[in-house]
């Protein structure tokens, strides 16, 4: 059985802007917490949307935080970031963007800019 986080406890973690619930975060998250992606996306919008954090710097925190969380192909996450950071993709286009990269998953869209990224 896997403990997982939602995306505040994520952003608590991150932004470190309430010491109590900082602290219960980091100690899920250091005790083997596990991380979604659709948990992932969330954070992504809201640091975004409602933080205006920019997407290069949002894209960099987020890589280094795969690396201290539990998650599913961490590689795949990486790439979706990565290309987020240096693309106006939506986060979720990246993440399939990533799949197919990374696993070789085909990805079927009728998003232009999505299927510029995708290896056919």
């Amino acid at each position: 059985m896997r403990t997982l986080v939602d995306a505040n406890v994520v952003l608590r973690y991150l932004l470190h802007d309430d010491e109590t619930l900082h602290s219960e975060a980091e100690r899920a998250i250091k005790a083997g917490a596990f991380l979604l992606p659709e948990v992932l996306a969330e954070v992504v919008y809201v640091l975004l949307g409602v933080y205006s954090v920019p997407r290069d710097e949002l894209s960099l925190q987020l890589r280094r935080f795969i690396d201290e969380i539990q998650c599913d192909h961490p590689e795949v996450l990486r790439t979706a970031l990565e290309l987020f950071g240096a693309s106006k993709l939506d986060f979720v286009d990246c993440l399939l963007a990533a799949y197919n990269s990374q696993l070789g998953d085909v990805v079927v869209s009728f998003d232009r800019k999505l299927n510029k990224t995708l290896r056919r």
